[in-house]
């Protein structure tokens, strides 16, 4: 009964929505819609404030990935080694050197989630990193669309845009107001 009260809405209410947005997006373009759009790639690639950043970032999981990697290798080399000695060893021996082997193996199971996995201290270093770049970069963004008159900004690498004329490109304006102001 829920679904077909839902579907009975949706029959009605979706022609009106379509002809509400008709109705507003008509009156935007006689006022004269300002349309804009950045390629955050290209500010990814060429705004200092990334490329240090990700230098930073790329440093930092380059140290925490030699560590893994050691552990790894402590975790094959036990292995290994068990493998090795597996028939000379008594029972008691042989059990000590597979509880060992597990706990090593464990140890670093929890380094690579606590580095690496979700929420991980590697995320958490992105974000750190890049949430005061995001901050600057939308209130430069809002500033030029102020000063512009721009009422839509788009971002040209998500996808969203098929097609936009050169002119409309203010990715030059948006890192030379990012570089103004790291000044």
């Amino acid at each position: 009964m829920f679904i077909y009260r839902r579907e009975a809405a949706k029959r009605v209410l979706t022609p009106i929505v379509g002809l509400i947005i008709l109705a507003l997006g008509s009156t935007a373009l006689a006022q004269g819609l300002k349309i804009g759009y950045i390629d955050s790639v290209r500010l990814r690639q060429e705004y200092k404030g990334f490329t240090d950043a990700q230098a930073k970032y790329d440093k930092e999981v380059a140290e925490w990935q030699k560590k893994a990697d050691r552990l790894s290798k402590e975790v094959n080399d036990l292995q290994n080694e068990l493998e090795s000695q597996k028939l000379l060893l008594s029972d008691e021996k042989r059990r000590e050197k597979e509880e060992e082997l597990q706990k090593r193996r464990d140890e670093y199971q929890q380094y690579v989630n606590q580095i690496f996995g979700p929420g991980g201290k590697a995320e958490q270093r992105n974000v750190e990193l890049t949430k005061p770049l995001l901050e600057k970069i939308n209130a430069v963004l809002e500033k030029i669309a102020n000063e512009g008159g721009y009422d839509f900004i788009f971002d040209a690498a998500n996808g969203n845009i098929a097609y936009a004329k050169k002119e409309f490109d203010l990715t030059d304006i948006l890192l030379e107001e990012l570089e103004k102001e790291s000044e």
